[in-house]
């Protein structure tokens, strides 16, 4: 991928080795906008938090941020008050050597908990992170912010705002400890757009519940979840405030795409996983019960792990939609694998139709339809399959 294509006016980027991780692979990356942005963010909804989630949500309510200090290796999370001492500290170098006010800039940090940020070598790391600034540096910040990850997650999406051309260029990391209400994942998207901060918050909640809430691969929520959004106003149009215009629609359907994009990058990328897997729960009394039955559905490991296994064992799904909590009626049930029933009214189909629907579940990606056949509402959710290498990796994550 060629980082020309994520270019974004006014913003520069760079990534190096700092000796965070072992393998000495890129671990400190910087996001720097040539002007103070207005900033969005979106954060983890678990108890626990780190050290730099805290720092950064008290920082966000100023309203602008310049740049964005991010490390892998190192989650800086159940470290106490020395992990968020660490945390300030490092924004302090940053915002020291770019020459710009230390609230201005944000911190995120990703890899194994409770172990202290390395201090030495963030220190050292620094001056070069910031000598290594270009608009074309792009994917070495990307390469910086991977953890378990197999690929780079980035995604590009333009429009017209008042006549300008705008830019939204947007980048993840996440593979593994994925739920909704984020994941073990960051993002960082930059756009040129002028959105004043109250209705870029706005949007970014909703586009992170439609994006980001939307995926699960093994129901697990993580300390260190951030989305931060800049918009540092380059193209030039004249603002946009609190008014839901044609043009805060256009730029917002397109903010949508690029999340919506990295999530599902996110899920592919699942640890271990081998297939890609929608579940979509319709017929239910109300929004919540479709969600609350589709997530049952998503987050069971027997069945995800009968999709890895290629068997179509249906009744783990009546299963886990029973356990759910939803009101139903068992014998009215009907289950598709895409197109093809494999349960019709509690009933498995057999014969002919379920090897037909069993089928299915060998391609790579592939839906799974609930109907409950109770009211109108429906909710769908992505998730993976569960295979022998997610074990792998997370039993042998620390060494």
């Amino acid at each position: 991928m060629k980082a020309n294509n994520f270019k974004v006016r006014g913003f520069f980027f760079s990534g190096i080795p700092a000796g965070i991780k072992k393998d000495g692979k890129r671990d400190l990356g910087l996001i720097y906008s040539k002007v103070p942005a207005q900033v969005a963010g979106v954060f983890t909804t678990n108890a626990v938090k780190a050290a730099p989630v805290v720092l950064d949500r008290q920082r966000i309510k100023g309203g602008f941020c310049q740049a964005v200090v991010i490390n892998s290796g190192n989650a800086n999370a159940c470290t106490g008050k020395e992990g968020l001492r660490d945390a300030t500290q490092v924004t302090s170098w940053v915002a020291k050597e770019l020459g710009i006010k230390e609230g201005a800039v944000l911190a995120s940090s990703t890899g194994v908990i409770g172990v202290p940020l390395p201090m030495e070598r963030m220190e050292e790391g620094i001056p070069r992170l910031i000598r290594a600034l270009s608009p074309d540096g792009w994917m070495e910040t990307v390469e910086a912010i991977m953890t378990t990850d197999t690929f780079p997650k980035v995604e590009r999406a333009t429009c017209r705002i008042k006549g300008r051309r705008v830019t939204i260029s947007g980048m993840a990391k996440g593979a593994g400890m994925i739920r909704p209400n984020m994941a073990t994942m960051l993002s960082f998207i930059v756009t040129d757009a002028n959105i004043k901060t109250p209705l870029l918050q706005q949007m970014l909640v909703e586009v992170a519940e439609l994006s980001f809430n939307r995926i699960t691969i093994d129901g697990e929520t993580s300390t260190n979840d951030s989305v931060l959004l800049l918009a540092n106003g380059m193209s030039g149009h004249s603002p946009i405030g609190s008014k839901r215009d044609r043009d805060a629609a256009r730029f917002q359907s397109k903010l949508l795409e690029v999340c919506q994009s990295l999530a599902l990058s996110m899920v592919r990328d699942g640890e271990g996983a081998t297939k890609l897997i929608e579940i979509a729960v319709k017929g239910a009394r109300n929004r919540d019960e479709a969600k609350k039955a589709a997530y049952a559905v998503a987050h069971s490991p027997l069945v995800k792990t009968a999709f890895f296994g290629m068997d179509a064992n249906w009744g783990r799904i009546l299963s886990a939609v029973g356990h759910s909590g939803v009101r139903m009626d068992p014998n009215r049930i009907d289950v598709f694998f895409d197109r093809m029933p494999i349960v019709k009214s509690g009933r498995g189909v057999g014969g002919q139709r379920e090897e037909k629907a069993g089928e299915v579940i060998k391609n790579k990606s592939f839906k799974v339809t609930v109907d409950l056949r109770q009211g109108e509402a429906e909710f769908s959710v992505f998730t993976t399959d569960l295979s022998i290498d997610y074990v792998k990796i997370n039993a042998s994550y620390r060494s």
